[in-house]
């Protein structure tokens, strides 16, 4: 038996590579929705997070909690920023980052404090809360200037998104809107999924037996519920300085194109956006960011890349290795019975 018939364009027609693709990542970046086979679908919704009026309220933390009934995670300070929370988590779906930066009076906006300056790139300080007044200092040239970076993260709701490719069940589904969720009746807790974000968002709710959903793979929904009845998500609603912002994607590109050249031209130049790429690793973001400095300063990952993006090839390398095992043995067997 010749080996050509399992050649890599049987292998396509077998496991069929338009499918593969389709089912480990978006061809359509802002479609999703269309390729998990919703007809009709209406455009994509998401969010644009706009850190620089971010003034650090948590009411959003406290409106997704509220309206999806989500247990609290304590009420002590964590000791290194005004915070309880910490991070995103199975019982957190919003949370938000403080973080303290210091420099001296007059320096660049990348400069700072303990930090020497390079031009190819200004040094990243990931701010620690001090407990002296900023330029509280006897000497007058030691005076700093100091600020707040205050950023609400999320779930991304990613064009190509890792867990929902992970899920063994299925409980991890792509709406009409082209978000994410889990449906919480069909989730095993198996935790594939926890690995798979490159984000670290998802997570398995944690708590006493009894509480809501513990043990469950659990993350923003961007209100799913709400969406369906046209309302907006509770975070966004809640939101007083207008940070969160909901709509369409293509709409939310456009204002946040437009809100980083307004910071440019005032002289912000660290404003930069982040996750709004459809040619980034996870395909773009339902859920993107303007930041005001690198995006490790705020926890988020440089450089996030779907953990499944190399599944298709993966798994069309293994139909030719395992087709190549079989040609070879059933050559084998027809020579020995000459």
């Amino acid at each position: 038996m010749s080996t050509q018939a399992f050649g890599s364009s049987g292998i396509d027609q077998a496991f069929g590579s338009s499918g593969l693709d389709q089912a480990f990542g978006s061809s359509d970046p802002n479609g999703p929705a269309r390729d998990a086979g919703w007809e009709d679908s209406p455009p994509r919704v998401g969010f644009f997070t706009d850190t620089s009026i971010c003034i650090g309220c948590k009411a959003c933390e406290v409106a997704c909690k509220e309206w999806n009934g989500n247990p609290d995670d304590g009420f002590d300070l964590l000791g290194s920023s005004f915070d309880n929370t910490g991070q995103l988590s199975g019982s957190t779906w919003r949370h938000v980052a403080f973080i303290e930066q210091r420099r001296p009076a007059g320096t660049a906006a990348g400069v700072f404090l303990g930090m020497p300056e390079s031009p190819a790139r200004p040094p990243v300080e990931l701010g620690m809360p001090s407990l002296s007044r900023p330029g509280d200092s006897g000497d007058t040239d030691g005076r700093t200037e100091f600020r707040w970076l205050m950023s609400s993260d999320v779930c991304k709701h990613c064009t190509n998104a890792a867990c929902l490719d992970v899920c063994p069940t299925g409980a991890l589904f792509r709406t009409e809107f082209g978000t994410v969720v889990v449906q919480d009746d069909i989730c095993n807790g198996c935790g594939y999924c926890v690995p798979a974000c490159p984000y670290g968002v998802i997570d398995r709710r944690i708590g006493e037996q009894g509480t809501k959903n513990v043990g469950l793979a659990q993350k923003c929904t961007l209100c799913y519920d709400r969406l369906k009845v046209g309302q907006t998500p509770a975070c966004a609603q809640a939101c007083p300085t207008q940070s969160i912002q909901f709509g369409t994607l293509d709409e939310l590109r456009e204002r946040a194109v437009d809100r980083v050249q307004t910071l440019h031209d005032a002289g912000v130049s660290e404003a930069r956006l982040y996750g709004e790429d459809p040619a980034g690793g996870t395909g773009g973001s339902g859920a993107f960011f303007l930041l005001l400095d690198e995006p490790e300063v705020y926890g988020l990952p440089p450089d996030p890349v779907a953990t499944t993006a190399d599944l298709p090839r993966m798994w069309k390398h293994a139909g030719l290795a395992a087709a190549g095992f079989l040609a070879a043995a059933v050559t084998a067997f027809a020579g020995r019975r000459r």
